[in-house]
């Protein structure tokens, strides 16, 4: 039974209890009853769960997973004191083309697969009897997108209760402004009053000054300004409370209110008052405030609403590049897909909060929504974690793009076809949505859109822009554009001249801007704020040691690849006009992939969540706090010649490579020294006088962002010992395992919450007797839950792996595997355990108690 209770609102996770079939097998109907149908959780997304076939018309862009239309079927009973309330359904997003009925009668139907819709059902409930719910989703227009999208009811749906007077779904917005020393520069959310600053105005004239001013940490008061929308039947009373991270109220404000005067519309209702010495929501302080807006009418509490919100200075300078809370920050960023290697596009939150903590201790303070509006719990876990971040909107716009991965030989199809009738109402959806979030920094628009190099496509940048300005005025709009050099057609300066922000992406791809970098356009733009939008990553397979790889746009071998990507990473960091940079890509992803491939592997983190070697690259350059040294590979490739066709000998000179950011590192090999090794990041000049330095330099012997030795293939040790001022501060030891003993487990909790969403990550390693784990192990591991939980996905993050990810076994991909485990919805109490076996291994076992 839903909606049981006496509050004013009612909101409720509506996920259990559906069932789901596929038209393919039963045809395009709903049929009569649940023949054919099978119990499901959402959210759902079945493409993960058929297996992968180089001829589904998904192609290798979608990850060569099966498609089509799905039917969803849900039976439920609503409380009857709810009679007279209004009841609505949110829908967090569904991919794609959804199309709801309730009791037989047709809701309505929303497109875009990343967007939120929501349906007023009141007129429609049976508050007597029981309710059935069918939702179609169609995903048969393949190939639709440029990398894997799921299929389904991918994202969190909501039942929820008001009363007729009530505050609307994202009703509130929440600005901030500092008002110490009566400048009234902007705040977190403030708006100047004048509309966004152009991409050539030299800085942006709204989220604060460039300086900081009044804006920096402790420096005095914030006015808080909310807007407030309520629909109302009669007089009210809006009272909003601001409460501290600690529990504490901080502040209030009260205002009557009437009605709009057309029934159904909300009025309303601005609300503002001072709160004094706030503290500063940042990247390395994410400290976050609630209001709670309280709609009365006497002593009747008509609804409650609760909106989560930072209090934080942005500004933007050509100069400067970011500045946050007066501070300059540069953007260490990472762009993200919205998959979850396993479980599709189905993510549980959980699963997002591990792998935004691997890339908060890669030293990433930003993330990218590529190339949509990402899930709403994405955005709560960046605020809450501390990430700046870009929201974007689209792929593409009224031009189509071609998908061209992997042996496609079907029409590419896509939201162009869409566009024209439904962008206004998509880009408002993700603006009404996110505004509240103070993670967010800047609006994307768009994605690499053909546009950029037509005529007119400056007439959509604007329209989608203003539409940007009008709904939130505090924050600059960007485009990621790929086309600024390219030939032989390049983007326009009237599209460029459009931005707020210009956002490159593959700064260098085009001639000898793979030399000069942003330096063309800063002599020629010099009023242009500069940002890389997306640019290549050092990434590859993980464990893939090829000496002769291949060398393409996408493809180096492991000790190239930091050469070029260092090149960027070292000019971003140098130079405080570029505001930062998004690196393609933070994590591995499904799709856009060519066969026998289903994913990418332009990450740093492959899909189950395991860092790769150049993790540690980012991490010696974005984490320059915490003494630490990686070395790699192991001279014993012998393990490994199976797996990647290696043709080593022993005795073969190798590339061993060192990240680190020590100022020196010392080699070992089997314990004798190969000489230690610097590199000349950062480097600091004189100061005061001549030959005076705050710290006296180090003597480098490359200029790349990373060290390298040449040393004999064979087996043994190798360490390397880094130093800092002549002291030793850290060793990494890597020595040649045996043959593979056991299964080692490790799990990211000891207990799960008995609610039926909470998930477990376990990471199984095959290791030798000794414990060390086995680079080259790929035994088949299969993993049993006992109690009340369920396997929900495994993962090995090898890109050409067909192995099923709702499978109980699966081979490991370079000694590991990750397995993730869901707990059923129950009582607190009791236990789960989960036991790991392969052939010839030692088992392993993982206890859990439920909550």
């Amino acid at each position: 039974m839903y909606l049981q209770g006496e509050r004013a609102r009612l909101s409720e996770f509506f996920g259990f209890d559906w069932y789901f079939r596929l038209a393919e097998e039963h045809g395009d109907e709903p049929g009569d009853g649940l023949s054919g149908y099978r119990l499901v959780q959402l959210p759902h997304d079945w493409s993960v769960e058929y297996p992968f076939d180089e001829n589904h018309p998904t192609c290798g862009s979608g990850g060569y997973v099966k498609a089509g239309i799905g039917w969803y079927k849900k039976r439920f009973r609503v409380d009857g004191g709810r009679r007279g309330k209004r009841v609505s359904l949110l829908f967090d997003g569904a991919y794609m083309c959804a199309k709801v009925w309730l009791n037989g009668k047709e809701l309505g139907d929303h497109v875009y697969g990343y967007t939120p819709f929501e349906f007023d059902i009141t007129d429609a409930l049976d508050y007597a009897g029981e309710n059935e719910i069918t939702v179609r989703i169609d995903n048969s227009f393949q190939p639709n997108s440029r990398w894997y999208t799921g299929s389904g009811i991918t994202r969190d749906v909501w039942l929820k209760c008001v009363n007729r007077d009530h505050i609307p779904t994202y009703g509130t917005y929440i600005t901030t402004e500092a008002v110490a020393g009566g400048d009234g520069a902007a705040g977190s959310y403030a708006s100047s009053g004048d509309g966004a600053a152009s991409g050539g105005s030299g800085n942006s004239s709204i989220g604060g000054d460039a300086s900081g001013g009044s804006g920096a940490p402790g420096s005095g008061a914030y006015r808080i300004n909310i807007a407030t929308k309520a629909v109302l039947t009669g007089e009210a009373v809006l009272a909003t409370t601001v409460f501290g991270s600690d529990g504490a109220e901080r502040g209030r404000a009260q205002t009557a209110a009437s009605p709009s005067g057309e029934p159904g519309q909300p009025v309303e209702i601005a609300q503002s008052f001072v709160l004094p010495n706030p503290d500063l929501w940042s990247a390395e302080s994410p400290t976050l405030y609630k209001a709670v807006s309280t709609l009365m009418r006497g002593d009747t509490v008509l609804d409650e609403y609760e909106t989560t919100f930072g209090v934080r200075t942005v500004a933007f300078d050509k100069d400067k590049g970011c500045i946050v809370n007066g501070a300059q920050v540069k953007l260490n960023g990472v762009c993200v897909h919205h998959d979850g290697g396993a479980v599709g596009a189905a993510v549980p939150a959980k699963m997002w909060r591990r792998r935004l903590m691997r890339l908060k201790a890669m030293g990433c303070n930003a993330i990218r929504c590529s190339h949509n509006p990402p899930d709403p719990a994405l955005l709560d876990l960046c605020d809450e974690l501390g990430f700046y971040v870009m929201d974007e909107a689209f792929d593409e716009w009224k031009l189509l793009k071609r998908k061209v991965f992997g042996s496609n030989t079907h029409e590419s199809r896509g939201y162009s076809e869409w566009f024209n009738e439904y962008h206004v109402a998509d880009i408002e959806a993700m603006l009404y949505r996110d505004r509240n979030h103070p993670s967010v920094v800047m609006w994307s628009i768009g994605n690499e859109v053909p546009e950029q190099t037509a005529p007119d496509g400056h007439t959509i940048a604007k329209k989608l822009q203003d539409i940007c300005h009008r709904l939130d005025p505090t924050r600059l709009c960007t485009q990621a554009c790929d086309q600024i050099m390219a030939e032989p057609r390049r983007a326009t300066d009237a599209f460029l001249d459009t931005l707020d922000i210009i956002g490159y992406n593959y700064t260098g791809r085009w001639r000898t801007r793979a030399e000069t970098l942003y330096d063309d356009d800063r002599h020629a733009h010099p009023g242009w704020l500069l940002m890389g939008a997306e640019n290549p990553s050092a990434a590859g397979r993980r464990g893939d040691y090829r000496l002769d790889m291949p060398t393409d746009s996408w493809r180096r071998a492991y000790y190239a690849a930091p050469v070029n990507a260092g090149k960027l990473l070292r000019y971003t960091m140098a130079h405080d006009y570029v505001i930062g940079d998004f690196m393609w890509t933070g994590i591995d992803y499904l799709g856009e992939a060519h066969w026998p491939d289903r994913s990418s592997s332009s990450g740093v983190i492959d899909t189950a969540g395991f860092p790769k070697d150049h993790y540690y690259f980012y991490k010696s350059i974005w984490d320059r706090e915490s003494p630490f040294a990686h070395v790699f590979p192991h001279r014993n490739l012998r393990d490994l010649r199976d797996a990647w066709g290696l043709d080593i000998p022993d005795g073969a000179i190798i590339p061993v490579l060192c990240y680190t950011n020590c100022e020196q590192v010392e080699l070992f090999v089997d314990g004798k020294s190969y000489g230690k090794k610097a590199y000349s990041y950062p480097l600091y000049g004189m100061t005061e006088t001549y030959a005076h330095w705050d710290k006296r330099p180090v003597a480098a012997n490359t200029d790349d962002m990373f060290l390298c030795w040449d040393v004999p293939a064979g087996p043994g040790v190798i360490e390397v010992v880094g130093y800092i001022d002549g002291k030793e501060v850290y060793r990494h030891k890597v020595e040649a395992a045996g043959a593979p003993a056991a299964l080692r487990v490790e799990c990211d909790s000891g207990s799960l919450l008995a609610d039926g969403r909470d998930v477990a990550h376990i990471e199984i390693a095959i290791v030798d007797a000794n414990g060390l784990l086995h680079p080259a192990a790929t035994n088949a591991v299969t993993v049993d839950v006992e109690g009340a939980a369920e396997l929900i996905g495994l993962d090995n993050g090898k890109p050409d792996s067909h192995e099923s990810f709702k499978g109980r076994t699966m081979s490991a991909n370079g000694g590991l595997l990750l397995a993730v485990v869901r707990a059923k919805r129950g009582q607190p109490g009791g236990a789960v355990k989960v036991t790991v076996s392969a052939d010839g291994l030692k088992s392993a076992i993982v206890e859990l108690s439920l909550k």
